[in-house]
């Protein structure tokens, strides 16, 4: 049974949501005609949402497990992969047409379908980038495979977006396309928070963390102000435990130090702001604490394998 999160923990919870951004989405409307599939090339990190408009499908997912889904069901790949969806579960390799996300056609249908085919499968797919602030290392603790199924008995709210995707993915008027993006967007955003809310399932590190309410609080310090000069002392005080009790137990639970939690959290902050943002580079490294341009410049290339710049310049080479 999962442990259930304490207040603090929620209130994290709800500023992970808060700073969510879907980044780069890349949404098709996509017919899959008998005996065929699609396959995805998602790049690892690169999530992928789909919603079936009309099924059965099946997903073969990124670890090779196959997922049956109906009409009106919903999953994210948060973490990304290699997948494909497919209109039998035994369809052959040779009938699965790849579709690479960096294509920018439109639409595409399996196995040269015509449109609109009675027999064909219809989904409704989004790519596109989780971006959740310091919290960016929760992605990579989510399951392959996150299904909306699994949430709507503790999240009634979701039905009625389900059934306007349905309709939006089959009469396709005008808008459509648009309107199915928002509605992915926020079911998305609803999968992430049910998963959470419910403990995480299996996951390990800080998040099994936030079971215990002194070292939550502490986490919940530290993501609110991650800017303010703490220390391992400054810390135990807010949580009311001596220095050395405080260290070993953050120890043991997240697996690294609290003041090593910090830094990556500043610098996977730093990181997004550089290169989403746009914030100047000085302006970041004094947000996050730092008394001078050179020691942020020195722990983020410690962290990250490359300097400040070098995202600023990457980003300004692809605009």
């Amino acid at each position: 049974m999962a442990d259930v999160i304490t207040c603090d923990a929620s209130e994290l919870v709800s500023e992970l949501l808060l700073g969510m951004r879907l980044h780069g989405v890349q949404f098709r409307s996509i017919e899959i005609a008998s005996s065929s599939g699609v396959g995805f090339r998602n790049p690892v990190g690169r999530a992928q949402f789909h919603f079936v408009g009309r099924g059965p499908v099946w997903l073969r997912g990124p670890e090779a497990t196959l997922h049956a889904l109906k009409t009106g069901d919903a999953l994210l790949i948060p973490n990304g992969g290699p997948h494909a969806m497919l209109s039998a579960p035994a369809t052959p390799a040779c009938e699965i047409k790849t579709f690479d996300p960096a294509d920018d056609d439109g639409e595409i249908h399996g196995h040269a379908a015509p449109v609109n085919t009675a027999d064909s499968a219809v989904i409704f797919s989004c790519c596109m980038e989780l971006q959740l602030g310091g919290m960016q290392s929760l992605v990579a603790e989510m399951p392959s495979v996150m299904r909306v199924d699994t949430i709507l008995e503790s999240s009634p709210e979701i039905r009625p977006m389900l059934d306007a995707m349905e309709r939006e993915s089959m009469r396709q008027q005008a808008g459509h396309a648009g309107i199915l993006a928002r509605l992915a967007e926020v079911v998305a955003a609803l999968i992430l928070r049910g998963w959470v809310a419910t403990g995480c399932g299996n996951a390990t590190g800080w998040i099994s963390a936030l079971s215990d309410p002194r070292l939550s609080k502490a986490i919940v310090m530290m993501h609110r102000h991650p800017g303010r000069q703490w220390s391992v002392a400054s810390l135990a005080k807010e949580v009311g435990n001596s220095r050395s009790v405080f260290a070993q137990r953050f120890l043991l639970a997240t697996g690294v130090s609290p003041l090593r939690y910090l830094t990556e959290l500043r610098m996977r902050l730093a990181f997004q702001r550089l290169k989403n943002v746009h914030q100047p580079i000085e302006a970041v490294a004094i947000d996050l604490g730092y008394g001078s341009l050179a020691a942020f410049s020195r722990a983020f290339k410690r962290c990250t394998g490359i300097s400040p710049g070098a995202v600023r310049g990457a980003d300004d080479n692809s605009s």
